[in-house]
């Protein structure tokens, strides 16, 4: 009876920590579609919560402990093996939060990203003014800044990088406009036609993004490629680094 009693109460807290898992999720599913980014991608904190939710059910039912105990254990695998890839990709994405690329490089790359009528999105805006501040201090940096037009945008981003950059003082022979890039591999492809083979160059983007940047860069033949991580608003760095993680496995498989 004791056992039975242990065992009963570790259910209940097995099942208040679900539930409690699955509100938080969802809470931060809806702060982040509230914020307005371009993507769906907040329906994957809506699906962990669902995923939350029937664990929580399972658990107050009983219906966890008349599951086959190998069917329990499997479960409990995927999920551990899960966790550790997921805290292995984010060490190595948070060792890559300093990077600052060095002085003197050649050219720097601003990745692009969302933007609107009014202008770039705050993610955009921490690329453009870490290359503002880099090309301020680096006199002699050419700066390609690199995004085309998607289907919810006004303009290519390209374009709208370039005047937030002149506007904070970066003159119009320093910029280079690359206007038809959709993904961050034909960022650096297709930015690499603007650049000398013997040229140092950095990459300018957030910094959960700045490793899968310097991964994409080395398989697109810009091997010396450096990192230089911008901030980023730490409300939302639990969804990219979540975003980052997913976009890291299928840059392993896809080819």
């Amino acid at each position: 009876q004791h056992k039975m009693g242990k065992r009963s109460s570790l259910y209940r807290i097995l099942t208040l920590v679900s539930a409690a898992a699955a509100v938080i999720c969802a809470v931060y599913g809806c702060f982040v579609r509230a914020a307005g980014s371009g993507t769906a991608f907040f329906a994957v904190w809506l699906l962990i919560a669902v995923f939350f939710c029937c664990l929580a059910a399972a658990f107050w039912t009983g219906l966890w402990k008349k599951a086959p105990l190998a069917l329990r254990r499997i479960f409990i695998a995927v999920v551990c093996a899960g966790l550790i890839l997921f805290a292995g990709f984010q060490v190595c994405a948070v060792s890559h939060f300093d990077d600052d690329g060095g002085d003197d490089l050649d050219y720097i790359i601003v990745l692009g990203a969302q933007v609107y009528k009014s202008g770039p999105s705050s993610v955009l805006k921490y690329r453009l003014d870490k290359a503002a501040e880099y090309l301020a201090e680096n006199s002699e940096t050419v700066c390609i800044v690199s995004g085309g037009m998607g289907a919810n945008e006004p303009e290519p981003e390209a374009v709208i990088m370039a005047e937030y950059l002149e506007k904070k003082g970066v003159t119009a022979d320093r910029i280079i406009k690359e206007e038809k890039s959709e993904t961050t591999a034909e960022n650096i492809s297709n930015s690499m036609k603007y650049i000398n083979s013997d040229a140092a160059v950095g990459i300018v983007t957030n910094n959960f993004h700045v490793m899968r940047a310097l991964q994409t860069a080395e398989r697109q033949g810009l091997e010396n490629a450096k990192g230089i991580s911008a901030g980023s608003n730490k409300a939302y760095l639990p969804n990219n680094m979540l975003r980052e993680f997913m976009a890291e496995i299928k840059f392993l498989i896809v080819r």
